[in-house]
């Protein structure tokens, strides 16, 4: 953990070399995921998708991350994280290949189960890894420098559709065969992530679980705090689920804000809120991970409700972004946070059950939300996402104020 002294470079320091080259590695798939986001929340509407549409693409995603997420979970404790975050890495290129080829929507939903398993892989085993990997110690700015690095390249491939207007004018393409192609070519670089986390994976022994030993699914000090954290986690991805996610397609239907707009702004909000969480080890040090993660997921909740009330989606767009900076910035910290309330032997399977946990109730409230927005109920999510959102900061802080990492 970075002293009161200590310069943030110094607390990247003290991350281990095989950590920061995974991390880098694995910067090709956060391009793919902002891209894929825009493409789906800001571009299908404009091509005659309705949100209602949108949300179910969404919200059948976050369905097939979350029945996913515990068999592959308790696979990572038997195999390792590498296997399952390698099989991750894997099905994505072709994934991006398959967005490239179609927009018919029962072929959307399709990928999207298989987005879904993807994404349940990858959290289920990318947590884990880095907890394994690190001490108590120099976890918070691995966590850290993972969140920088992942949500700077999701906000530059969310940013690519700003080109794509130039690109249309000087080829003469149509917005459709730029959009597809944008899909190839960033599937044709996520081929390097897999190859170049193997190779440098392949030195690496994990201690897993093996067959023959009797061990209960969850030890009692995992499951006790696991259940309270993923049950406010829960009540989280509940309030997001009605709004966040549709923040593109929300735009374009309030504002008429096309996806060479939305795209940037979901670019600059991910970009700004990577390099907000560079103060999230030194935020943990000062007031402690709980007092942190009330206090920036708290900020968060003001400038959230502020989106819908604001005039003009210059405004909006503004507000929105200092909303996501303290909720992200919180990220790393939660992580870190709660990889070390839990034990070692479990983290795989503790990963994917408060993924579940989350994503169980953000996919059916994004069909909801998609469905108040094709309604005409442009302010109401916003609101029903700031009651949850108050309600699950007071019970974390009141509940885990006294609960110390202790591995």
């Amino acid at each position: 953990m970075v002293g009161r002294g200590s310069r943030l470079g110094a607390g990247f320091g003290s991350v281990p070399p095989q950590v920061k080259a995974v991390i880098w590695l694995t910067c090709f798939a956060g391009l793919g995921v902002g891209y894929l986001i825009t493409y789906i929340a800001a571009y299908l509407p404009e091509i005659g998708l309705n949100s209602g549409d949108v949300g179910l693409i969404i919200g059948i995603m976050s369905v097939a991350a979350m029945v996913a997420a515990v068999p592959l979970g308790l696979l990572s404790d038997r195999i390792g994280r590498k296997k399952v975050l390698l099989f991750a890495l894997v099905i994505f290129p072709p994934l991006l290949f398959g967005f490239a080829l179609t927009t018919e929507l029962w072929a959307l939903l399709i990928l999207a189960v298989i987005a879904g398993v993807a994404e349940g892989a990858f959290l289920t085993a990318w947590n884990a890894l880095i907890a394994d990997q690190t001490t108590l110690e120099n976890r918070n700015p691995a966590f850290a420098l993972s969140f920088l690095v992942n949500a700077s390249a999701t906000g530059i491939g969310a940013a690519l559709p700003f080109f794509f207007p130039f690109i249309e004018s000087a080829i003469g393409w149509s917005s459709q065969s730029v959009h597809s192609m944008a899909f190839v070519v960033i599937g044709l670089a996520n081929i390097i992530p897999p190859v170049g986390v193997f190779l440098e994976l392949r030195g690496y022994h994990e201690r897993v679980r093996e067959r023959s030993e009797k061990h209960a699914m969850l030890q009692s000090r995992t499951r006790s705090n696991l259940i309270r954290f993923s049950l406010i986690n829960a009540l989280i991805g509940l309030g997001a689920g009605f709004i966040i996610s549709l923040i593109p397609t929300w735009l374009f239907l309030r504002y008429d804000v096309p996806d060479s707009l939305s795209g940037p702004l979901i670019a600059v909000s991910s970009i700004t809120m990577a390099f907000a969480s560079l103060a999230s080890t030194r935020i943990a040090f000062r007031y402690g991970p709980v007092k942190a993660i009330t206090l920036t997921q708290g900020l968060s909740t003001i400038f959230l409700v502020m989106v819908p009330l604001v005039p003009g989606a210059a405004l909006a767009s503004i507000a929105y972004v200092v909303r996501s900076m303290f909720m992200n910035m919180s990220a790393p910290i939660a992580d870190s946070y709660l990889m070390g309330i839990i034990s070692k032997e479990d983290r795989g399977v503790a990963s994917a059950i408060n993924n579940i946990i989350w994503r169980l109730p953000n996919s059916i409230t994004t069909i909801f939300g998609g469905m108040l927005l094709a309604a005409g109920f442009f302010d109401l999510p916003f609101y029903i996402t700031t009651v949850c959102y108050v309600t699950a900061i007071t019970c974390f802080y009141f509940i885990f104020k006294n609960v110390k990492p202790e591995s």
